[in-house]
């Protein structure tokens, strides 16, 4: 697989106040990569030193095999940006801002009066081209938006909390959206988020940053297995036990915990839950439900940025 995005050991301070340390990961072809972490954590930053707006203080950059702080202007003819907000003129019709953003990218006429009805239609937009964006809802303009980084047919797309501010419907159709643009054009698409549950439906894999430093990188899968290894399951009894089983005593089991109906243990893979299941059932056990916990995002997330708070903590005490 060919790589889109290249960082490597990228550095960028705002005065004294470090906003990119030492970061480094690479985004393949045809990925949904997420950039996750609080405000303040340096994502739009990120974006602006990858799109060639800001130049790094030191490290590289490799965007579709161009250095964006010496060649920007070709960076972004090959790129689209999803800013936090739409930033559209709303004075102007919706055909008129996308015809006005085309020339700007130097589309063709032809091409871009066919670019401009096909993206209205695939948004849903069509019937409302000729009303001035100012009267559009918020969910509207965000599609529009999206629109606007798609016209030029970028091979990479940068969106920058695409969902921020949106009702619920809003954001549902914008997920949907983006999940259809990259199925249907194999677009590269580099989501920066501090939604959760977004980046864990849309991303291939996420990048969780804090103060500019980078915490973990690696698919949900791996970065669950990397901080709680072993499966966490959690099983259902119709009534207690009077004699539970040792379960810790068998081959991979630990960590058990019985609450009445109620039992919990970690196993080091799937092929030690049937040992446990089988252990319970000649005790007389009736189970209700036997359940491996998934590990979500959010708690991936969280338990890193705890990581991270502590060892600051630390080091300065």
């Amino acid at each position: 697989m060919t790589t889109a995005i290249t960082v490597n050991n990228l550095v960028h301070s705002f005065g004294p106040r470090r906003a990119i340390d030492n970061l480094s990961f690479r985004v393949d072809r045809g990925e949904v990569f997420g950039l996750l972490g609080p405000n303040g954590a340096g994502k739009t930053t990120t974006v602006r030193l990858l799109n060639g707006l800001y130049h790094p203080e030191s490290g590289s950059v490799q965007i579709l095999g161009l250095d964006p702080a010496q060649q920007g202007k070709a960076v972004r003819t090959r790129t689209g940006v999803l800013t936090e907000t739409p930033a559209l003129y709303e004075r102007l019709t919706a055909y008129q801002n996308l015809a006005f953003f085309g020339k700007l990218a130097d589309m063709q006429p032809a091409d871009l009066h066919a670019r401009i009805a096909e993206l209205l239609t695939f948004f849903g937009l069509e019937k409302r081209a000729a009303e001035k964006v100012g009267a559009y809802s918020k969910g509207m303009k965000q599609r529009l938006a999206l629109a606007r980084a798609l016209l030029n047919r970028p091979e990479v797309v940068f969106l920058d909390e695409p969902t921020s501010g949106l009702d619920p419907e809003s954001a549902q159709q914008v997920r949907e959206l983006i999940e259809t643009i990259r199925r249907r054009d194999g677009h590269t698409v580099f989501l920066c988020t501090h939604m959760l549950s977004e980046a864990e439906r849309l991303c291939d894999r996420v990048a969780i940053l804090n103060s500019g430093r980078l915490l973990a990188l690696g698919t949900l899968a791996e970065l669950s297995r990397r901080l709680q290894p072993g499966l966490q399951v959690e099983v259902g009894l119709l009534q207690p036990l009077a004699s539970p089983p040792d379960l810790g005593a068998l081959p991979g089991i630990d960590n058990v915990t019985f609450n009445g109906v109620e039992l919990c243990f970690r196993a080091q893979s799937e092929a030690q839950i049937p040992a446990v299941a089988t252990a319970l059932v000649q005790s007389g056990a009736q189970i209700v439900r036997l359940q491996p916990e998934a590990v979500s995002l959010e708690d991936v997330y969280f338990q890193l940025q705890q990581q991270s708070r502590d060892e600051k903590r630390n080091g300065a005490s």
